[in-house]
């Protein structure tokens, strides 16, 4: 039996607080009716930290990063799986393709001897199952599995607690593994929320043929358990997901077994993958995900420029429209700038990210995209901060592999430790962002839709000749700086006609509050009037997004009137935390929203509300 309420207005004094301890305490009517408030002001902007707190350093170079163990015993294959599985949203997805992995022999380098001799070994020797010398495979996901179960049943010689997560599996059945690491008293997401402690969540290998990150990841899970890292766990909490893509990883392509980017499905939330890592983001809602890339060496850049990539690491933060403020300040500060002085204490080199369309006749470069569909991109709106680490691999095989996991692993233990560092100022972040964010209800406007700024830069390349530098200046769309392409009157929320539970489902699992209408009754709110319409196909900025049918590209005007709402419609509240996924996912007129990508059907299914509903509303399971 669902419990119902009819929404009423009080007096601020008398507001509930609206950042409740996990989002499952949304489902009590009390919580549900102060999600309706109006806004009653902004919210107050808390001091800015501009020191760390006593006894850290933030600023200062990371030390080294943990020395990998000589000798490493994989143990026996795994016995059955955990019983329990991550519930995910089932929901019909294109037929896998089939997947052949061919061996095809020493691949040939890109570039000669002179520019190899740029990026030496580094004097950290890193010893995963695919690491081993002479080996051509990289980790398997059994061994992947193996050395996390090996992890999780090994006994704590301190109060650390480890739990071997089974996520989900992918479209060909593989399992999706992550590992908690805590030391909370049990690996139970409540326990980690009563421990005060922030989490931290570590994706891998979102594209298949970018494997430093993976191996990177099982280095860092070790040493987070029983190593040099084991220690910041007095201030944090870890998930550790080294292969989000098993499929992918399998035959080292860069997509699904379905041919999707998974790292622009994490609005659409198409994929079982996608799926299985926004149920992590639920479950343990991390202060940051940090996101482990690699990107093309040589490709389109030797086209296009004659150059080779130089830059050990690329970074970058959230850039989409409507991420909090003050987290782009903490990204740029608290994580950007000490990961790049960590990085360049152990010779490595880095920039912002950048990349430059698959067409060789555009010669621009772009940051990473701007869109809300990315992992960097949707984690940031969960307010979190989101990092994108990216190190020089693809199209090299296995060449320099133990350059780019000392990078990866510098960047990562940079990033750890800065949030062990910054616990309590994160934390005090955080709070603010949910209740302004919550605050903004009904009030002012709101970015629909947001371009990166177009400038120039220059950036150094390598000659493939000679392996010098060689500075070339390009046309550069910064996404550092975001021009607004559409804004509208913020409204107070949503209404989703009853047919719409496709969508419904997919909000919940991005972890928004959806409430179902009990009883019919009128809003006054803004319908979508179409001027406009046509077929396109999503783009990004290195070109068209793959394994995406065409989109329906839609212009539109609204038009204010009172709408009726039926009893089993749906109205999805602005006035909570994570509000600002819901207006990138509803306005229909976005390449990513639900209405283009054919997950809501018709404009006359979804409205803005621009009122508080007086409507007697109830739980949706």
């Amino acid at each position: 039996m669902h419990s119902s309420f009819r929404s009423t207005l009080i007096s601020c004094a008398d507001q509930p607080n609206p950042l409740p301890a996990r989002p499952t305490y949304w489902k009590t009517s009390l919580t549900l009716a102060a999600l309706l408030l109006t806004a009653c002001g902004s919210t107050p902007l808390p001091p800015w930290p501009s020191t760390p707190p006593s006894g850290h350093r933030t600023n200062a170079p990371a030390p080294l990063p943990p020395r990998a163990q000589k000798g490493t015993v994989v143990p026996t294959p795994l016995g059955q799986p955990p019983s329990q599985h991550a519930d995910v949203v089932s929901s019909p997805l294109p037929q896998p393709t089939p997947l052949v992995v061919r061996d095809e022999g020493p691949m040939v380098p890109p570039y000669g001897d002179a520019v190899a001799a740029r990026f030496p070994d580094p004097s950290t020797a890193y010893s995963t199952p695919g690491l081993t010398p002479d080996r051509r495979a990289f980790t398997t996901n059994a061994e992947l599995g193996q050395w996390l179960k090996s992890l999780a049943d090994t006994p704590s010689r301190s109060a650390t607690h480890t739990k071997l997560l089974h996520l989900g599996d992918s479209q060909r059945g593989e399992p999706i593994w992550g590992l908690l690491v805590t030391h909370a008293p049990s690996a139970d997401p409540a326990a980690l929320d009563a421990s005060g402690r922030p989490t931290v969540v570590l994706i891998g290998q979102q594209h298949g043929d970018e494997p430093a990150g993976s191996e990177a990841l099982l280095v860092v899970s070790r040493e987070l358990t029983q190593g040099l890292l084991e220690p910041l766990l007095s201030r944090i909490n870890v998930v550790v997901v080294p292969r989000a893509n098993p499929d992918g990883a399998e035959v080292g392509t860069r997509v699904t077994a379905n041919g999707v980017d998974m790292n622009r499905d994490h609005l659409l939330l198409n994929t079982p993958e996608a799926r299985a890592l926004a149920k992590v983001v639920n479950d343990y809602r991390p202060i940051l995900v940090m996101d482990a890339h690699e990107y093309t060496v040589a490709g389109r850049y030797l086209k296009k420029f004659n150059a080779i990539q130089r830059y050990d690491a690329l970074l970058q933060y959230t850039t989409t429209a409507n991420y909090p403020e003050f987290l782009t300040k903490a990204s740029q500060e608290w994580y950007y700038q000490p990961m790049v002085t960590a990085l360049k204490s152990q010779g490595l080199t880095s920039e912002l990210y950048y990349t430059t369309p698959t067409n060789l006749d555009d010669k621009q470069v772009s940051m990473g995209g701007t869109q809300p569909d990315t992992g960097r991109n949707v984690n940031g709106l969960k307010n979190a901060v989101s990092l994108l680490v990216e190190t020089r691999g693809v199209g090299i095989g296995r060449m320099h592999i133990q350059r780019r996991v000392h990078s990866q692993v510098t960047a990562i233990t940079s990033a750890l430790r800065s949030t062990a560092d910054r616990a309590a100022n994160l934390e005090q972040v955080r709070s603010f962002v949910s209740r302004d964010v919550s605050a903004q209800a009904c009030r002012d406007q709101v970015v629909v839709e947001a371009a990166a700024t177009p400038t120039q830069r220059d950036l150094i390349f390598l000659d493939p000749d000679t392996g010098a530098d060689r500075t070339i200046h390009v046309n550069w769309n910064s996404s550092l700086a975001l021009r607004t392409i559409k804004s509208r009157p913020r409204p107070c929320g949503y209404w989703l006609a009853a047919g719409s539970t496709d969508a419904v489902e997919r909000l919940k699992l991005l972890g928004l509050q959806v409430m179902r209408v009990a009883e019919p009754g009128s809003m006054v709110a803004e319908t979508y009037r179409e001027t406009s319409r046509g077929t396109a196909e999503r783009q990004d900025v290195i070109g068209t997004i793959a394994g995406n049918s065409d989109i329906v590209r839609v212009q539109v005007s609204t038009v204010r009137s009172a709408v009726d709402a039926p009893a089993g419609s749906f109205y999805v509240p602005l006035n909570q935390p994570r509000a600002n996924l819901a207006v990138a996912a509803l306005e229909p007129d976005t390449q990513n929203s639900y209405f283009a990508n054919h997950v809501i059907a018709d404009l006359d299914q979804t409205a803005r509300v621009m009122s508080n509903p007086s409507l007697v509303f109830e739980e949706t399971e």
